[in-house]
């Protein structure tokens, strides 16, 4: 699986494919040659704004997206790198990127709201920042987002094909 690194002018972008499930650094405090160094030891690719990154003998592995909303720029990423979207959307943290894991309701209660708690029965929490997910309203709304931006051949996976992976409530900023 692809694994990212995002420049500083594609924040927006870095969640949206986390949202996907793609292990995406994002680190606006880097420099050009520290983001290079990062994708060299790390194996990641290069999303840039920034034509002279791009450009760089020693950022061969990059892709220049070329849109400035974040919706085209998904859809640059996922048809020229034929990603895949259904298999591992909602997996990953949006905020650290680290992986999901599911947890007990129970183990929740107290830390989601009581509405939620009572309305819900999956769960993940981030193992780095302890943030909660949950398959509410805006889980929805992130999906019917992907289905748009999903090649025309790939249909973005619906989680109650996979009860026991919960997805998150939390949208990317727009």
């Amino acid at each position: 699986m692809e694994r990212f690194i995002c420049d500083a002018m594609l924040g927006k972008l870095a969640k949206w494919l986390r949202v996907l499930g793609y292990d995406t650094t994002y680190r606006p405090d880097l420099d050009d040659a520290e983001l290079v160094r990062l994708s060299w030891l790390e194996g990641r690719i290069i999303l840039t704004r920034d034509t002279r990154l791009a450009a760089r003998k020693v950022a061969r592995r990059n892709l220049v997206i070329a849109h400035d909303h974040v919706e085209r720029q998904l859809e640059q990423v996922v048809r020229q790198l034929r990603l895949k979207v259904e298999q591992t959307a909602f997996t990953r943290c949006l905020v650290c990127n680290e992986e999901l894991f599911a947890v007990d309701k129970e183990a929740v209660r107290n830390l989601v709201p009581p509405f939620v708690f009572a309305t819900h029965d999956s769960f993940a929490r981030c193992p780095n920042c302890g943030r909660h997910y949950w398959k509410g309203t805006h889980w929805q709304q992130m999906l019917e987002r992907l289905r748009k931006v999903a090649s025309p051949d790939q249909d973005v996976a619906d989680a109650s094909r996979n009860p026991q992976q919960p997805r998150p409530d939390s949208a990317p900023d727009p």
